[in-house]
């Protein structure tokens, strides 16, 4: 079946729907991976997004059940260039077809996605709309105009207290929509993990006394989460306090700093980050339209993004307060656990 994407800028891309045929609105975004458009499909930071793909095919190694980071698809569409029709892997369970089908999400395929890239890259991230009538922008304005993630957060967080038993540091996850590989970083290093929804009380969370709170990824932008920052200067000086992505930025909030938006993001697996304390250069994974732009003198800068120089981790010069922009590293991990003693 044919279908369009429409941008909020009067830009339409005809190609062939697939997955779940129903309409939907998102802020259209790209990354660039060459791989992991499982992982990228059940990434909540996605919530609420189109997301496009670059490399040019996808769908050949096929869907399991394991490489998930979350219960279900997150995105709002799914737009590539080619979609296989026959995946070939050991480890496939079905194709990408039937997985969105199943998680009622809609896919667009046959566009040149590099051309779309390049309109987000040169304009900046936009909302959008794929549909199948052959509509014009005037006839999807009003669609456009009401979409709101501003509870993204709310809606993919847990609803309920998860734990994971463990014999080592006990860590507290405050869940803004946590990627299901940094709870398993954590389990890997025996730690005792504890998940709460983003709206449990800050005295429920140090009940548990925690050795380590982290504030988790999530989707959305931060500034839509002023209280969830304000919550954050309750742990300041009580307990170590980490954050990853979206956690990072409203822990960099609670301390003074300023956040900015990218023109078009940081999507992708190979993103280069230099890292001040070991003078070293890590190829990171990044899924993010926010950034810290400004600190407070108490905040050490520990990591750039060697693109556009956006700061990508920091850390406090006397309390123990750690924060990356980038999905963490074996480093990071092992730094996040350092301060856990």
């Amino acid at each position: 079946m044919k279908g369009r994407l429409i941008l909020e800028d009067g830009t339409i891309f005809e190609g062939k729907v697939f997955g779940h045929i129903e309409d939907s609105v998102g802020e259209v975004v790209f990354n660039t991976s060459m791989a992991g458009y499982q992982e990228i499909l059940t990434d909540p930071s996605y919530y609420g997004q189109i997301v496009a793909i670059t490399y040019p095919l996808v769908g050949n190694y096929g869907i399991n059940l394991e490489d998930k980071e979350s219960s279900s698809v997150k995105v709002s569409g799914f737009i590539i260039r080619e979609k296989s029709d026959m995946p070939s892997n050991f480890r496939c369970e079905m194709d990408i077809d039937t997985y969105l089908k199943q998680s009622k999400v809609i896919g667009l395929e046959g566009i040149d996605t590099r051309a779309l890239t390049k309109i987000i890259r040169n304009k900046g991230t936009m909302k959008g709309i794929i549909t199948t009538e052959h509509s014009k922008l005037k006839d999807i304005q009003s669609k456009l105009d009401s979409y709101d993630n501003s509870d993204a957060v709310k809606i993919v967080s847990r609803k309920k207290i998860e734990h994971i038993k463990g014999k080592g540091k006990k860590v507290a996850i405050i869940d803004l929509g946590v990627k299901d590989s940094i709870i398993k970083g954590f389990i890997d290093r025996g730690c005792d993990v504890t998940i709460f929804p983003v709206e449990t009380p800050v005295a429920e969370i140090l009940s548990i006394n925690p050795d380590l709170i982290c504030v988790s990824n999530g989707p959305g932008n931060p500034m839509d989460l002023q209280e969830e920052s304000k919550k954050l200067k309750e742990f300041i000086g009580k307990k170590p306090l980490i954050g990853i992505s979206l956690g990072h930025q409203l822990i960099a909030m609670a301390l003074g700093s300023k956040i900015d938006k990218l023109k078009y993001g940081h999507r992708g697996a190979n993103h280069p980050v230099k890292n001040f304390d070991l003078e070293k250069i890590f190829i990171t994974s990044q899924n993010h339209s926010y950034y810290v732009s400004e600190t407070p003198k108490d905040l050490m800068i520990t990591d750039i993004h060697l693109n556009d120089k956006t700061i990508e981790g920091i850390r406090h010069n006397s309390l123990s307060i750690y924060s990356v922009q980038y999905d963490p590293n074996e480093y990071v991990f092992d730094k996040f656990m350092e301060l856990a003693e």
